[in-house]
């Protein structure tokens, strides 16, 4: 098989990875199984008579929880075919004469440091600073095998497109100030915080009054047996909610004026393109949040907002590899 291809399925393994991680998340599945990286000492949920009552003796503590239980495991053997996946990059670039070899390596360091993360989300009940450090890895695991995937397919662009060019450094902020963005969206999300603001929008009652900064950002949240559901209290939770909320209109003017400058001065077809596609992912990035709001969270719209975000990482990766690539 050639890289391009084994490429093109691993992002979207990658994508998939992403988008289990987020709906075991979401619905409260994230200690369906208490070990790892097996399911109580077993490496499937134990559902017969026998394994039930070999759970009882291991962890009298916990009752198995099928439906939960299935949805982790499911999330860990698509994460594990995925690092098998990463592994054979790796094997095919280091065979390679012409295939970059740096990374390829870097990408499979990733991936292992990712595997730890994953444990550590389950030995340390949640904590909100490991969840979130495990979903930006797995945003960082996309966007290297994106670029990987480039650098490995000639990409051509008509006289470098210099008007194009003149954006590449507001192109870079752009990417990251999303990153800051998603970086407060899986704070929100593992601080149990989606739902701490119900209206819109501005929150419910004298919220200016309740902002806590200091507490609702501090990395570290004491020593609880479990992290699940969240442990900071509501006004640190609706201090999360607003900075998510106020970095969404910030990113969200900031991607749509570089969508419109680069519509407006690319000569390539294939620029125009790709700042079209951000600006209708834009779009749909907010409906979705607003969305989440409204309807108090449906686990549909609150994975669709993760996919949402992974998207729009994707294409600016892209825009910034074209326009800083040398002509």
């Amino acid at each position: 098989m050639q890289i391009k291809s084994l490429l093109k399925i691993t992002l979207v393994f990658t994508l998939c990875v992403i988008l289990m991680g987020a709906y075991t998340r979401l619905s409260d599945a994230g200690l369906g199984c208490p070990d790892w990286p097996g399911c109580y000492g077993m490496l499937k949920v134990p559902t017969a008579e026998h394994e039930l009552n070999q759970v009882q003796q291991a962890f009298p503590e916990h009752t198995v929880e099928t439906e939960k239980a299935w949805l982790e495991m499911i999330h860990r053997y698509i994460a594990g075919t995925l690092g098998l996946l990463v592994l054979l990059i790796l094997v095919l670039s280091l065979k390679s004469r012409d295939a970059p070899k740096k990374l390829p390596m870097f990408i499979a360091a990733l991936i292992i440091f990712q595997a730890a993360l994953g444990m550590w989300t389950v030995t340390m009940k949640l904590m909100p600073i490991i969840v979130m450090a495990h979903l930006l890895g797995g945003f960082a695991l996309l966007s290297l095998l994106l670029l990987l995937y480039l650098r490995s397919k000639p990409l051509r662009i008509p006289g470098g497109d210099l008007p194009a060019r003149k954006l590449a450094s507001f192109a870079a902020i752009c990417i990251g100030v999303l990153l800051l963005q998603i970086i407060l969206g899986g704070w929100t999300s593992s601080n149990y915080a989606a739902l701490a603001c119900t209206s819109l929008p501005f929150c419910e009652g004298n919220w200016v009054d309740n902002l806590n900064f200091a507490k609702a950002f501090s990395p570290f949240q004491g020593d609880h047996a479990s992290f699940e559901f969240g442990v900071l209290d509501y006004p640190a939770r609706m201090t999360i909610h607003v900075a998510h909320r106020i970095g969404a209109v910030i990113t969200s003017v900031m991607l749509l004026y570089l969508a419109f400058k680069l519509i407006s001065s690319a000569k390539s077809t294939t620029i125009r393109n790709a700042a079209w596609l951000l600006a209708v992912l834009v779009v749909v990035q907010v409906i979705l949040g607003i969305s989440n709001v409204v309807l108090h969270l449906p686990l549909g719209i609150a994975v669709s907002h993760n996919a949402g975000a992974a998207l729009l990482l994707l294409t600016l990766v892209f825009i910034n590899y074209a326009l800083w690539r040398k002509a």
